[in-house]
């Protein structure tokens, strides 16, 4: 009885509901003004037209091409990519070929640019649309010919919707929207590092770039930027990730050449990080 007693007196008190940790909720997007939205594109594209540089795959709407160069600049440094991806397009030059190849030449090829794993799903993607043709992303439609049989050669190798590229390996919602736009000049937003950086100082200091429960927030602000039809989409989202390049950089906020300054809330504030 006397040691059931001492348990009793030295056990823990029960947590109760309030002391429980509450999860933090995710901020909303800020509410943004429409003559903003609308000077915030007009400056970026003009400046873009003016400043952006010549990059290859700048050059081509091959949906292959765009989709390997997107997969490399992930982690990579643009000049690093530049004569990797052109070495790997000469080996691979299609979906076909790539899928075609075995995959230790796969990695072969890749070899240096590291994060091997976006070469692994680059391959295993390559040979799930050859296969599948687009069953790989879930269109199950049959398109037949006058006679009656169906249809293969007609079908795009991938698809122009982010929603659909994203069912392929190793598509997420970045690069989806990337392929979407780059390739295809679909309406969609995009939002990597750069981009969040650019879009947080610009309209929403108080949300982190990088911080996971900010993400739908910055997703938002991407989607309120677009302009109207897609083939302004693809120069406004190349002026986003270009504008995050070389003018407002992770290290560097380089607001007295910043074309969209006058608009920043958070232009020459160092309170604001520069991560």
């Amino acid at each position: 009885m006397a040691a059931a007693l001492s348990r009793a007196k030295h056990r823990k008190p029960a947590r109760t509901a309030s002391a429980v940790p509450k999860r933090k909720k995710a901020p909303a997007a800020p509410k943004l003004d429409p003559s903003e939205l609308s000077a915030f594109g007009t400056k970026l594209r003009a400046w873009y037209r003016r400043n952006a540089r010549d990059l290859p795959w700048r050059r081509t709407r091959d949906p292959y091409h765009i989709l390997v160069s997107e997969l490399m600049l992930q982690q990579t440094q643009v000049s690093r990519v530049l004569d990797f991806w052109r070495r790997f397009l000469e080996r691979f030059p299609t979906l076909h070929h790539l899928a075609e190849a075995k995959e230790t030449h796969v990695l072969e090829a890749w070899s240096g640019l590291g994060y091997y794993a976006r070469a692994r799903n680059l391959h295993k993607l390559s040979r799930a649309v050859v296969r599948e043709g687009a069953r790989a992303w879930g269109d199950d439609t049959t398109e037949l010919d006058p006679t009656g049989a169906e249809v293969h050669a007609s079908r795009p190798l991938l698809p122009a919707e982010p929603e659909q590229l994203r069912r392929l390996p190793g598509i997420g919602a970045y690069t989806a929207g990337a392929v979407a736009t780059f390739a295809f000049e679909r309406r969609a937003a995009l939002v990597d590092t750069n981009v969040a950086r650019v879009l947080t100082r610009v309209f929403a200091p108080r949300l982190h770039p990088k911080r996971p429960r900010d993400q739908k927030a910055i997703w938002a602000i991407a989607e309120a930027t677009l302009p109207r039809t897609g083939k302004a989409t693809w120069t406004h989202n190349q002026a986003l990730m270009e504008l995050g390049a070389l003018v407002c950089t992770a290290r560097v906020k380089r607001c007295g050449t910043c074309p969209v300054k006058d608009i920043c809330r958070s232009r020459n504030r160092p309170d604001v990080r520069a991560g």
